[in-house]
Formats: C-alpha cells, structure tokens, sequence
C-alpha cells in the first residue's frame, strides 16, 4: 500500500477515535483525578520528531541498558532504534499483507504494536493485519530477518506485550476480542489466559497496555479508562482482575516509578500522562501544553522519562518528548 494511502486509512481512523474522545471529555473530569497543579518533573522537551507521512508513529518501547529505546512504528510497520541522542535507524520492516491490511480489525490497516526485549538482544513484537498468514507475535534476531513464531487470530488485534523472564513466557493483550493470551519465548501456540469481561472493549479497543509486575500481569482497558492487576496463579493460572484505577480516558500504555505499585500513564486522546498513586488516584503531570501529540508509551531510564507520541489524531508532529522525573518513588 502507498504512503498516500496509509495516511487516507489512518486519517479516517483517527478521525472516528478522536470524535470518541471528544465525546468523553465533554463532560466532567474524570473521577479521581486531581489538578495539573504540582508536577514532579523538570527539564520536559522535545527531544525527537518523527515523519507522519513515512508512518513513523511510535507505539510501543523497549528500552535498552543505556537508555536506548527500540520502538515499533505503527503506520511504517517497521522496528525502529532510538539513540540517546535522539537518532532514528530502522532495524527492521515487517511483510505487507497482500490486501495491503484493509480488513486489519477496528483499524483498518497494518501496525506494528507491542515489543519487549529480552537480555541477549532478541526483540518481540506483535502486529496486526486481518490476515491469518502474517498476524501474529514475531521474533527479531541481532542479524536475522524478522520470523513469526506465533499466530493469533486474524479478527484480533494483539496490541500490548509483556514478558514474565522468571518464566520465559510472554502475554499479549488482544484489544479487539478481549483476550489475554499467552506463550512462551520460544514460540508455538498460544492459549488464551484471560477472556474476563473487564477485558473487553465498548465500542473501540479494550485490553491495551501490559507489564508483568511483583507476581502479577498488569492491564489497561482503552474504552473502560482502566488500569487492572490479574495475579499469576500457580501453574500459570489467571486470577481475578482487580480494579486498580479507573476514570482514566484513553488509558494506552504505561511504566512503574519504582519497587512500588505507582504508574506512570500514557492517556492517549486526552494527550496527558499522568502518575497514579496505588490507591488509584491520579495527578496530570504532562499535557499537550508540553508537546503531548497523542502519547502511546512510557519508558523510565533512571531519572530520565521518555514519553512516545503517535499522532494518530492530532496528526500533526509524532515525536519522544523526555522529562526528568524528580519525585522518583
């Protein structure tokens, strides 16, 4: 598919996501919330900007020891590295489906979503493209072209990815069907972890983000403005997902400060991150004010937090916007 037609798809995409969001945030804030009022960062710029019309709209992070951030590009469909400096090189750019992704479910065309990295370089990364033959989770080896190792279905849309190293398995949420799937590094077939209705979507993407965090994999609903921990049982069982904050519109992806339960939150129609305490209270730390262009992920290197915008509905400027994080907690 061209480049011209990426941005005719995308565009009608985003303009349906942003009446949504707009629909939202006409009404009163959301529950819990607390004003933008003291903001434990400092130094907040720009540090990067990425090309809309090349599909340069980040998704998804993986950071590196020293802070380089390998990051997938949704509308590219490609694996990008991000240096500290803020250099952009491209590792790799995964097949077009034949159909050029037209029946890529919600969507409407092929991204590339989730990624984790594991301590020998190998990259994972899912992506999304209504066909049986390319969507899936695929592995990235240091020389090696790009493999996919596990299928998913074709009507889903496996968007956030996060690894269990005591394990060795991953878990990916699936934004269209509700589901959290699970396999393990070594590819095959996935099973289906968790199908519980906090899952699922209203009437846009549902399961979202992912991480695994002191025993348990931790879950953003996008349409429910949720952010849920589902205990790993033993034997690798689902336990019941418990509400840990809600109120949060447009809730992407997001990182933990520290040893603790406190977030920080990529809200991506409302164009904020903010920090939720672990009684489920948030604060407003970074709006559109500071650059925010639809914000989809969050990495924390140190001090140093690194917030990823898309674009996908402002269309104007995807970029790495980078803060220092003083109250590091």
């Amino acid at each position: 598919m061209s480049q011209r037609s990426t941005r005719i798809t995308v565009s009608a995409v985003v303009t349906a996501a942003t009446a949504l969001a707009a629909t939202v945030l006409t009404g009163a804030g959301p529950a819990g919330a607390t004003p933008p009022a003291a903001k434990p960062l400092s130094d907040v710029r720009i540090a990067t900007h990425f090309d809309l019309n090349a599909g340069q709209m980040p998704e998804n992070v993986a950071l590196l020891p020293d802070g380089t951030a390998d990051v997938t590009f949704a509308g590219a469909r490609q694996v990008a590295q991000i240096s500290p400096r803020g250099t952009t090189r491209v590792l790799a750019t995964l097949p077009a489906p034949a159909d050029g992704g037209t029946g890529t479910p919600v969507l409407g065309f092929p991204l590339t979503t989730g990624i984790v990295r594991t301590s020998d370089g190998t990259l994972y990364v899912l992506y999304a493209t209504g066909t049986a033959d390319l969507t899936g989770l695929w592995r990235i080896r240091p020389g090696h072209a790009p493999q996919r190792i596990a299928a998913l279905p074709a009507d889903g849309l496996p968007n956030g990815l996060a690894l269990d190293p005591r394990s060795n398995r991953l878990y990916i949420t699936d934004s269209a069907l509700g589901t959290v799937w699970t396999v393990p590094t070594s590819g095959g077939t996935p099973t289906p972890w968790s199908t519980d209705p906090a899952l699922a979507p209203i009437d846009f993407l549902g399961a979202n983000g992912a991480k695994v965090h002191d025993g348990a994999l931790w879950v953003t609903n996008l349409d429910r403005g949720t952010l849920l921990r589902i205990p790993i049982l033993p034997g690798n069982r689902a336990g019941a997902p418990q509400v840990r904050a809600s109120g949060l519109v447009g809730i992407d992806d997001f990182t933990f400060t520290g040893h603790g339960d406190r977030t920080l939150a990529a809200l991506n129609g409302p164009d904020q991150v903010v920090r939720i305490e672990p009684d489920g209270t948030h604060t407003v730390l970074l709006d559109a004010a500071d650059g925010l262009q639809n914000p989809t992920s969050i990495a924390l290197h140190g001090h140093q937090v690194d917030v990823f915008s898309a674009a996908y509905t402002t269309k104007t400027d995807p970029n790495l916007l980078r803060a220092r994080l003083d109250d590091h907690r």
